[in-house]
């Protein structure tokens, strides 16, 4: 598998490609505030061909460059229909004190082609299977993506502003909510198997193992039990 990642913009956001191996098709995750220039340079080095950009939630560091990737390529955007609507108007979904001093250099806008993301689903797009969970907390349609363990290769975890190494996203931004984040880690993250590597990782990588043991915010924390 192949995973090209970038931190992108005046905001640092991660932006994805992952495909089965170079040359073939790939999905784009969050290509934020001015991500399209090294979407680009990441296709070309690595001979992809996007198939779908998708997101793991509506703030406009993680979508500002949809409109131009999907366009540039003829793609899809999928996201969570309670994040739909930041793609128009990201000042309700980011606050005014934090979007102001860039919203006047940013487009905004959907693509042409918005596909919705729903709990549970299983993508398969560029080869991938992508199981999709609803993670609430950071934003009401915050989602995570997982991939599947593959011979030599762990389960991954693309877990968007919910999980980091040490740390969890925040919620003092329109539609977060502490509780709900704290239940989606409970529900999402910790049912997990150790092994599984968690992106972004702020400046380092993580597995849920360590994360369970180390993060103070699920240090504590117990998994719901199967079949509850």
């Amino acid at each position: 598998m192949l995973i090209a990642g970038f931190p992108a913009g005046a905001w640092g956001t991660n932006c994805y490609l992952v495909a089965p191996a170079a040359g073939e098709e790939c999905v784009i995750i969050d290509p934020g505030h001015q991500a399209a220039q090294g979407v680009e340079d990441a296709l070309r080095k690595h001979r992809l061909k996007p198939v779908a950009v998708v997101l793991t939630h509506g703030h406009i560091d993680h979508v500002a460059s949809v409109v131009p990737v999907c366009g540039a390529h003829d793609v899809p955007a999928w996201i969570h229909p309670a994040d739909r609507y930041m793609m128009s108007d990201p000042e309700k979904g980011i606050g005014r004190s934090i979007g102001m001093p860039l919203m006047g250099e940013l487009t905004v806008g959907e693509p042409d082609d918005v596909k919705e993301l729903a709990d549970g689903a299983e993508l398969r797009l560029a080869g991938l299977e992508i199981a999709v969970s609803h993670a609430p907390g950071h934003t009401k349609g915050s989602v995570t993506f997982r991939l599947p363990e593959a011979e030599d290769i762990p389960q991954i975890l693309f877990s968007g502003d919910l999980l980091f190494a040490g740390s969890i996203g925040r919620t003092d931004m329109p539609g977060g909510d502490h509780s709900e984040m704290l239940e989606s880690l409970a529900r999402v993250c910790l049912p997990l198997d150790d092994s599984t590597v968690v992106l972004p990782g702020h400046n380092e990588q993580t597995t849920i193992g360590r994360e369970r043991a180390g993060n103070p915010f699920l240090r504590g924390m117990a998994a719901p039990r199967r079949g509850m």
